[in-house]
């Protein structure tokens, strides 16, 4: 089979790919200018320099500390074969417990969260602009109508429009950096903020100046997307974009604080962003934003899609529906997120209904993937032998970082935060429910050894006296052993109703930590009779089991290991080819065992996960014309306390 998709030249630094960067890694970061300052200026009680100051101190080494050293510098070497995220380095864990998994589970859960409220607050923010020239402009249904074009497009991919990203967000962080400057020079005393003292006496002097680190951390929120897009712009394109886009952001947020100073304040609630245009560019600027704004949707969207199927890729989420709407490299399209997606922003604008009002839902969930990934990155780099000092200093630092914004970030929590973190906690109980209830059943999986089966497999195939069920039955297993099976595949042959059959084929799958993975390899254990493939596929490869097995009888049809031609006389004659049978099946837990509270809970959310989970047949892109699903006993040895009696006869 050729490798589907390898990345072409994705870790060499070149021009365009600094560009197609630009549009793909930094939308969210990017438009955080759209209502950063606004919403420390708005929430602060009292107007004088050191909030400007002090705030402005404190989004500089915000982006430099947690940005640039955490995610840009340290982070970003954390690959799994050039993809990155929290899935990813959950995959690069050697030694993987339930701690790691629950670690993970949050911070995708938090981040799954965020995806839901950043569309929704950069296009209202950007729309808002309107109301400079007409207060009574229809902000709601605007943003509702272009939300529906965009989550409309998701099905046909972004490939036609994807390749302009890129080039529009050059236009936009020239804006940035242009308007910012040239405010800025009309009042460079705002760079004193560059000192970190500044910082100090903000959280120390100002008042609730600890609180307003929850706005701040806005200017951040984006860092993740970082690490999650790893793989689809390389380590290198990254960094050398980012020192652009980082000189641009803060030449923005430094001349959006010059105009602030020159203001005395927010003249009318004037979003400085807007504040700082020229009335003359206000019509070219707003439309440039609202541009910005939905490729930071799109790339919000797409980055959703991706975390699901990775999810499902490793038992972390229900198996979905996972498409590939074009053909490029890791381009997923997921439709029931999609939709799930498409109303919930919608829900979000209609709700909150002005983006001042979403400043106070936003960032809370985001802390928690950034902790979550410190967390999981310390224990890597703990794996990995280094120093324990410092990775003792990198918890230290960005623990306190990351934990002193948690803590003004709940401060929203009645505000709106609470929707995010409600959003976050439904997504963790989803994935604690199936990845959990998953390890809890395949507790009970057993295993049979087939050398005590071959001679039966010999003498089933060749009983006429059993009606023949399929000349090839193909049954999809998990034991990674090639001398074992599950008993529950022993158990539908011989057991439940014995099934003779020409060849019986075993199909195993083994998700690989490399993302890319694509190959099989083929044991013949009863030549002609028993045949086992396992296919080694990466965790971002789509599952078509049905397609790989045709490509795999073709190999092995043309090396003359195998016959394809039917075991008809009747029908081999023509030339027709062989019949196949696929059986799944499905193991279900009998009521009659007792389990622990907990384990009763995980259960029960397993069974609830299950409600958004498709078939298997659907999952392994099988053929359902040729498939049958059975059903059997999770049998568990627990001992009888007591024996029910028999009545003894009558005298």
């Amino acid at each position: 089979m050729d490798r589907p998709g390898k990345h072409l030249d994705i870790q060499k630094l070149s021009f365009a790919g600094v560009i197609v960067t630009l549009g793909i890694v930094f939308g969210d970061l990017g438009t955080s200018p759209l209502y950063v300052m606004k919403a420390i200026v708005t929430e602060g009680r009292e107007f004088n320099e050191l909030l400007i100051y002090g705030s402005m101190s404190c989004i500089f080494w915000t982006l430099t500390l947690q940005t640039t050293i955490k995610y840009v510098i340290i982070t970003l070497r954390a690959d799994n074969k050039g993809e990155g995220g929290i899935y990813s380095l959950y995959a690069l864990l050697k030694r993987k417990s339930s701690g790691t998994a629950i670690l993970t589970m949050i911070g995708a859960s938090a981040l799954l969260a965020d995806g839901v409220i950043t569309p929704a607050i950069t296009v209202t923010s950007s729309i808002e602009g309107l109301k400079l020239f007409n207060q009574g402009i229809p902000v709601i249904p605007i943003v509702l109508s272009i939300f529906a074009v965009l989550f409309f497009m998701q099905r046909y991919g972004t490939n036609v429009v994807g390749g302009s990203f890129g080039s529009l967000m050059v236009i936009w962080f020239s804006m940035l950096g242009t308007l910012g400057f040239t405010h800025l020079i009309q009042h460079p005393g705002v760079l004193k903020a560059l000192n970190p003292y500044y910082v100090k006496l903000f959280l120390t002097e100002y008042p609730e100046g600890f609180i307003l680190l929850g706005s701040v951390f806005l200017a951040t929120t984006g860092a993740e997307a970082l690490y999650s897009d790893l793989g689809h712009c390389g380590l290198k394109n990254i960094r050398i974009s980012w020192i652009f886009v980082k000189v641009a952001l803060l030449l923005n947020y430094f001349g959006q604080c010059s105009w602030i100073i020159g203001k005395n304040g927010l003249p009318n609630g004037i979003n400085p962003f807007f504040g700082i245009m020229p009335e003359w560019f206000l019509i070219p600027g707003i439309f440039i934003s609202t541009a910005a704004a939905i490729i930071a949707s799109q790339a919000l969207i797409s980055g959703s899609f991706t975390l699901i199927s990775e999810a499902v890729s490793l038992n972390f989420w229900p198996k979905v529906k996972v498409l590939n709407p074009t053909y490029l490299k890791g381009q997923v399209y997921v439709p029931y997120v999609n939709w799930f997606l498409w109303v919930a922003c919608s829900l979000v604008v209609i709700f909150f209904g002005g983006s001042s009002n979403m400043e106070a839902a936003y960032g809370l969930s985001i802390t928690l993937t950034m902790i979550m990934t410190t967390l999981l990155l310390s224990y890597y780099f703990y794996q990995k032998r280094v120093s324990f000092r410092l990775i003792l200093l990198l918890l230290v630092v960005f623990l306190t970082i990351e934990g002193s914004f948690l803590i003004a970030n709940l401060h929203k929590f009645k505000n709106g935060g609470w929707f995010t973190l409600l959003l976050a906690a439904l997504f963790f109980l989803i994935m604690y429910g199936w990845y959990f209830g998953r390890k809890l059943k395949n507790r009970y999986v057993t295993f049979a050894k087939l050398d005590k089966y071959l001679e039966m497999f010999k003498e089933l195939s060749k009983d006429n006296s059993v009606p023949k069920t399929s000349t090839n039955l193909v049954y999809i297993i998990k034991a990674n052993r090639l001398d074992q099976v599950e008993s529950k595949v022993i158990y539908s042959i011989f057991h439940k109703q014995p099934k003779r059959a020409n060849t019986y084929w075993f199909l195993h799958v083994d998700i690989k930590d490399d993302p890319d993975s694509f190959e099989y390899k083929v044991t013949h254990i009863i030549p002609g009779i028993l045949i086992r493939v396992d296919f080694y596929l990466g965790f971002k490869v789509e599952p078509k089991i049905n397609l790989y097995f045709k490509e795999v009888l073709e190999d092995l049809k043309n090396s003359g290991e195998i016959n394809l031609e039917s075991s008809y006389d009747s029908i081999k004659k023509h030339y027709l080819p062989t019949d196949f049978l696929f059986i799944l099946i499905d193991r279900v837990m009998s009521p009659d065992y007792e389990h622990s509270n907990l384990q009763n809970i995980t259960l029960l959310l397993h069974r609830i996960s299950r409600l958004l989970c498709i078939s298997d047949v659907s999952a392994l892109n099988l053929d359902s014309t040729n498939t049958i699903e059975e059903k059997v006993p999770i049998i568990v040895n627990q001992p009888i306390t007591q024996r029910i009696a028999r009545m003894q006869k009558d005298i």
